[in-house]
């Protein structure tokens, strides 16, 4: 590679690491309500381990760099295990996630990639068999505002790391 090939290449990777925009400054009242409705899901009935394991997973499928960073720093900063945080990419093969979990991320999956044909009833009946109707509604939600936000994250490029502070995830010793 000549050296100005080398030098777009690298102008143009960075600059896809530039937020395009602030959306929460654009549209304050609906990033308040988006907020508002993720706080919302944390006090319902799916643990806070499980959340953290979907919001990880959906951010990993979307590719959506800011919310991956911060759910990774949340979940360090409660508790969960490095070497699992390493596994959600692969849970499918990992020993080391309980039959509720894999559920749970088996759940994520399906609801982040919507298969043309909609949810299998056997992976639906499946999922029921680890969480009631009230559990399996609440974790619908999870899914779905963790799919929003990325959607937000990587449209406009938010940038990982950028709301550390604000948000306390310094506190993981990760950077």
């Amino acid at each position: 590679m000549d050296t100005a090939t080398s030098e777009y290449a690298k102008a143009s990777h960075l600059e896809s690491h530039v937020q395009r925009l602030n959306y929460a400054a654009q549209s304050p009242e609906l990033f308040k309500k988006l907020t508002d409705f993720s706080t919302s899901i944390r006090k319902g009935s799916i643990e806070a381990s499980i959340i953290h394991l979907v919001e990880i997973r959906a951010s990993q499928l979307n590719g959506c760099s800011f919310c991956l960073d911060m759910h990774v720093k949340e979940a360090k900063i409660h508790g969960e295990r490095e070497l699992r945080l390493h596994h959600i990419a692969t849970w499918h093969e990992s020993p080391l996630f309980e039959p509720r979990e894999r559920a749970a991320l088996a759940w994520t999956e399906v609801l982040t990639r919507l298969p043309e044909g909609g949810v299998p009833d056997d992976l639906y009946e499946r999922v029921r068999g680890h969480f009631s109707e009230k559990e399996l509604s609440d974790l619908t939600f999870v899914v779905m505002a963790i799919n929003a936000w990325n959607r937000a994250g990587v449209a406009f490029r938010s940038v990982p790391g950028s709301a550390d502070k604000l948000y306390g995830l310094d506190k993981a010793g990760l950077n």
